[in-house]
């Protein structure tokens, strides 16, 4: 496969070669510009899918937030811990509506009625898309009819936070929506700034789907159609996928002109691809790499507090995985000390609770599963397993850490007589291989895309939630999130939510390993790198110095 763009000087043989349809001799200073107004991204995979309604894996994230704007968003400020990074401030301002630091994106204004059940938004004017069409209440209204309609991951979001129907939003005005809840909710106005809740162009989704397809679900497999700051320009997956600036934006425009994703499967190469300076970021090289890059020159490395978690799902569908003795034992044989220091290498710390520990409310109080091989062996045997087991375990090809991780689980487990095979699946597969929800142990890294322990809890362990991928039924626990989901007063929700985290933890449906850093390799003339709490890149945040 040969790349349009590698090194700066292959990028000035591209143009003078006529590639940017100009007739005569091109200034160098023009082709030095044109390639700092070009971002090359090394990344372990491309967009499987555009649609955030099927696909939210790794290639796919990264392009939401370029290719949509939001009603709202968090304001920025310095990261108090890395210079010249910035990130969501997600504190909490008495004065504030909501008590949230949020700034305007698609909406211009927002209030909440009284009775903290209906939230207003007023849309800015003269917004367009992608297509030229301009945004109206209407496109909010469609939006979030789609996601009733397909019932898939946007199913979530109506659940969480209260939507019954497609009537409880409602049009306004031409720029106005009303969003009505069935009772009190700490994510009124936050699910609006997540980047699962991209606000469409309905005009042309319309218009390219007909009758046989009303929400556009085969159009936005390979197209934008959005109003965000940049849009689709090719999708060749496994190859590559081209972004450019959305020359109508609304808003500032983006430094960055065009940005180049390559999908290259191996660490060690985009290593390399990041040295060489044929990139100008690498993505998701394994700790060792990282440590590497310290005294290069030219190169900076970022590593940041996050919301990532990284654990292995326990389906709880999948004998002898279905008893609960069984998954505290596999808890009590993962060697997570080994982990962090042979795996991590400092940028990780353990996981001692369900939900980020960034995150107001996280309780770490509950965690019990200190490394204990008798302990595990005592388990499996009142479990009926003395003898031990045969099982699998399934990890991400396109993430550097599962495999060495999976491989010292392997071992630790053997010790307690559970006989693990390993399966590496391609980055590709991956994500629809977890969506299934067949495998029995299968790793998985995530954060909740809410800075919201209410909101994190919900997603990954009430019973009803698409992303409740261990298949755990607690009707308890899930009866207890729904209670502090339905107020906004911390001192009602903060008891139900320590409760939660600390009957997860005693139930055990994941195998807690590590809160991994957010780290980003870049050439250090790149800056502008912001911090999110769904962990994804916006390609608009970068500039050059």
């Amino acid at each position: 496969m040969k790349w349009p763009f590698g090194t700066t000087s292959g990028f000035g043989k591209l143009v003078a070669a006529g590639a940017l349809s100009v007739s005569m001799v091109v200034p160098q200073w023009a082709v030095a510009n044109e390639r700092a107004r070009t971002l090359v991204v090394a990344s372990p995979s491309t967009p499987q899918s555009l649609d955030n309604e099927y696909d939210v894996s790794l290639g796919t994230i990264d392009v939401l937030g370029a290719m949509y704007d939001y009603l709202v968003d968090y304001e920025k400020i310095a990261d108090p811990n890395v210079p010249g990074v910035r990130r969501e401030d997600t504190g909490v301002y008495e004065d504030r509506v909501g008590g949230l630091a949020l700034e305007g994106k698609l909406a211009e204004s927002w209030s909440i009625s009284e009775d903290g059940t209906r939230v207003t938004f007023k849309l800015r004017e003269g917004v367009k898309s992608h297509w030229g069409n301009e945004l109206s209440a209407q496109d909010v209204k469609w939006t979030w009819d789609r996601k009733f309609a397909l019932a898939a991951q946007g199913s979530f979001y109506t659940s969480v936070i209260g939507l019954e129907s497609p009537d409880s939003v409602t049009v306004e005005g031409p720029l106005t929506v009303a969003f009505q809840l069935k009772s009190q909710n700490p994510l009124a106005l936050k699910i609006h700034a997540i980047l699962g809740n991209p606000i469409y162009d309905s005009t042309k989704l319309q218009e390219v789907g007909g009758s046989d397809d009303p929400w556009g679900t085969e159009f936005l497999k390979n197209n934008s159609a959005g109003f965000g700051p940049y849009k689709v320009s090719q999708v060749v997956r496994g190859q590559q996928a081209v972004l450019e600036a959305h020359d109508g934006y609304w808003g500032e425009a983006p430094y960055i002109k065009r940005v180049i994703i390559r999908e290259i499967p191996s660490s060690a190469s985009r290593l390399s691809l990041l040295k060489g300076g044929a990139v100008d970021i690498a993505q998701f090289l394994q700790p060792r790499e990282y440590l590497s890059l310290q005294d290069e020159s030219g190169i900076t490395v970022d590593s940041v507090n996050a919301s990532y978690m990284t654990w292995m799902i326990l389906n709880s569908e999948v004998p002898p995985l279905d008893n609960k003795l069984v998954r505290q034992a596999i808890n009590y044989a993962i060697p997570r000390e080994e982990i962090l220091e042979a795996v991590y290498y400092g940028y990780a710390t353990k996981q001692t609770a369900p939900v980020p520990s960034i995150y107001a409310m996280a309780d770490s109080s509950f965690f019990d599963y200190d490394y204990d091989l008798e302990a595990a062996k005592e388990l499996l045997s009142e479990a009926g397993f003395e003898d031990g087991f045969e099982t699998t375990i399934s990890f991400n090809a396109g993430n550097p850490v599962q495999e060495p991780i999976a491989t010292i689980i392997q071992s630790s487990l053997r010790k307690v007589g559970i006989d693990v095979t390993l399966e590496k699946l391609p980055a590709g597969v991956f994500y629809e291989n977890v969506t299934k929800r067949q495998k029995p142990i299968i790793f998985y890294q995530d954060a909740p895309w809410a800075p919201d322990v209410g909101y994190g809890s919900y997603l990954f362990f009430h019973k009803d939630s698409f992303p409740n991928y261990s298949n755990y039924v607690n009707e308890d626990v899930s009866g207890m999130i729904e209670s502090a989901m339905a107020t906004i007063d911390d001192a009602e929700r903060e008891p139900l939510l320590t409760e939660v985290q600390k009957q997860i933890m005693s139930d055990a449906p994941w195998a807690f390993i590590a809160y991994p850093k957010y780290v980003l390799a870049h050439k250090s003339d790149l800056k502008g790198f912001t911090y999110y709490s769904s962990n994804n890149l916006r390609f608009q945040d970068f500039y050059r110095e």
